[in-house]
């Protein structure tokens, strides 16, 4: 049985901990985790007790239920800001709801672990790959599915995956838009090993404890090493992917995808 205790429970979240590990719970599972303004909240409120806390020496990002995260709630779409012609304003919505979060992993100076299960789709995707190890059940499946409403990854989705799998599987997972498999996944190098599904849990929390047993400056110097070499234009990635990702929700092709997507239906894209 696992020895994390419940410290705190946000509306979508369960932070736990085990002496020097954190385990951050997604906690949408009806939803399949799918990730709202909320979630946004209670993600970088629990960021912000355990990045800074030196008693914190790892940090596990997990999902509650059949999947982690079923990428970005289309549901809470109307909920964001829109433009001068009443589309969505996905640019603000990534720049507030989205980067702060991917942004405050990869600079916490302490390892994270991802723990996969069922779908990891979308900026879901992007968060289980800010981290900087990624474990993955046997049913897991990984998906890029922006192509199919008419949209371009995002999150940091479009440097996360190219640094792991390189220019010709990222372009697959991004243009076609096709799970990826936890098998395949693996031998591909998008994440670090795939375990059973009864197993996940148990070794992912495992590998946490171990980690927050090491050398933690170590660790993060390790970090700072890999941000520089594979991510070192990853703010100005963030802020490209913000920008075509407002500019693709100008689209009659969004619009279309979301409907379609919406209305459980093929999509008739016009390319315009």
């Amino acid at each position: 049985m696992s020895d994390f205790d419940l410290v705190q429970e946000y509306d979508t979240l369960r932070f736990w901990r085990a002496g020097g590990a954190a385990k951050l719970e997604l906690a949408r599972p009806e939803a399949l985790n799918a990730w709202n303004a909320q979630l946004s909240e209670d993600l970088m409120s629990a960021l912000g007790l355990v990045g800074p806390d030196p008693a914190v020496r790892s940090v596990l990002l997990t999902g509650a239920g059949r999947g982690f995260c079923s990428g970005a709630d289309l549901k809470d779409v109307g909920a964001t800001q829109t433009t001068p012609d009443g589309r969505p304003d996905l640019y603000s919505s990534l720049v507030a709801r989205y980067h702060p979060v991917m942004t405050a992993i990869r600079a916490m100076e302490k390892p994270v672990v991802s723990a996969v299960r069922g779908g990891t789709v979308g900026v879901g995707l992007s968060l289980a790959l800010s981290a900087d190890l990624v474990l993955a059940s046997e049913n897991a499946y990984f998906l890029l599915a922006f192509v199919n409403i008419g949209l371009v990854p995002d999150g940091g989705a479009s440097a996360f995956v190219a640094s792991r799998v390189g220019f010709t599987r990222a372009a697959e997972m991004a243009m076609l838009g096709e799970k990826v498999p936890a098998a395949e996944a693996e031998r591909w190098g998008l994440v670090n090993r795939v375990l059973p599904d009864a197993e996940l849990d148990a070794q992912a929390e495992a590998l946490a404890v171990r980690l927050a047993t090491g050398p933690t400056r170590s660790y993060a110097g390790t970090k700072r090493q890999l941000n520089a070499w594979m991510l070192s234009g990853y703010q100005d990635q963030l802020e490209l992917e913000a920008r075509l990702q407002r500019e693709m929700a100008g689209t009659d092709d969004f619009v279309e995808g979301v409907t379609a997507f919406m209305q459980k239906r093929s999509t008739n894209f016009q390319g315009r």
